[in-house]
């Protein structure tokens, strides 16, 4: 049961914009917080001895602090685990996928918090007959900013992380 809690745990982290795939970017960061020192919001912090392996390495925990994409953390990696060559909306930390049991509009009360405060506006997250937020996958950057700026405790849009999946 201590392995499912940790393994659990590890995927639901964020990691910084611009990281290569999981296993390349463990081995390629160094942990020296320089993307830590840079980010102006202190959304990044380092991963706790739950990560395991990836103790040390930044991660972005959106319901407390998300990414607000200012992308100065990517030019100051100085291994390459953070690439420097992606743009705010070609960045794919995670997506955002909501739970309609527990979305105010689909249970009658208005809200958009998630799509009036979506970077990617319009575009990642849309209104379905402009009441019912829709997740666009091939849009969405996984800032969690969505997820910062749901009423719903716990929040009822939440960003799965690509940190585990990215494999590519």
């Amino acid at each position: 049961m201590f392995f499912e809690k940790l393994f659990s745990y590890h995927e639901k982290f964020l990691r910084p914009p611009g990281a290569v795939p999981e296993k390349e970017f463990i081995d390629r960061c160094i942990r020296c917080r320089k993307c830590q020192q840079i980010c102006p919001y202190q959304c990044i912090s380092p991963a706790g001895a739950l990560h395991g392996d990836a103790m040390g390495t930044p991660v972005i925990q959106a319901r407390e602090i998300p990414c607000y994409l200012c992308m100065k953390c990517p030019p100051v990696c100085p291994t390459g685990a953070l690439k420097t060559d992606i743009q705010k909306a070609d960045v794919r930390m995670g997506v955002a996928r909501i739970d309609r049991a527990t979305c105010l509009p689909f249970q009658g009360i208005i809200c958009r918090a998630c799509y009036e405060n979506c970077p990617i506006y319009r575009e990642a997250i849309t209104l379905d007959q402009e009441i019912y937020p829709v997740v666009h996958p091939e849009k969405c950057v996984g800032c969690g900013i969505c997820e910062h700026v749901c009423p719903i405790e716990p929040s009822a849009i939440v960003v799965e992380s690509s940190a585990s999946r990215n494999e590519d």
